[in-house]
């Protein structure tokens, strides 16, 4: 099993405790599979972003509340990003969606991820979620787009 570091366990126990899914997605899960220091952990969770908030006030700043982000404070400039499970509208900046809409769906929050080996998410017990064939992708040496390439692309 990967190594969850004590901060992000205790964010992702009490998202539990409260009757939400929480997980470990991204890149810290990926390079944690790779055998690589993670440095930055994120969490994906089915809790909504007023939930977050209210669980871990007065540690929450609202960072992203419109795109459903908010960033636990977990020490001195240090902090872990939660963002609720979601789907993304159009991207007129080609860099942030102009809405999104958040859903109950993990697998779904993983679909709008880049790369396969982005869209793995571990959760407390140490079990993967990878629908996408990011492990597979990463023990080939292969970077592979969630969907279609030239929509990730563009």
């Amino acid at each position: 099993m990967l190594r969850i570091p004590a901060a992000v366990e205790e964010i992702l126990e009490r998202l539990e405790a409260a009757g939400f899914e929480a997980w470990c997605v991204g890149g810290a899960v990926r390079d944690a599979l790779l055998g690589r220091e993670a440095g930055d952990w994120d969490v994906a969770s089915s809790a909504p972003p007023e939930r977050v908030l209210a669980l871990f006030a007065p540690r929450a700043l609202p960072t992203g509340l419109q795109h459903g982000t908010i960033t636990v404070k977990t020490g001195p400039g240090a902090g872990v990003e939660v963002t609720t499970f979601r789907r993304d509208g159009t991207y007129r900046d080609h860099r942030r969606p102009d809405h999104v809409e958040f859903t109950g769906s993990l697998r779904e929050d993983l679909s709008r991820r880049d790369f396969t080996v982005n869209a793995i998410a571990m959760n407390l017990r140490g079990e993967l979620a990878d629908p996408f064939g990011g492990r597979v992708d990463l023990a080939a040496g292969i970077l592979r787009a969630v969907g279609r390439p030239e929509d990730r692309f563009r």
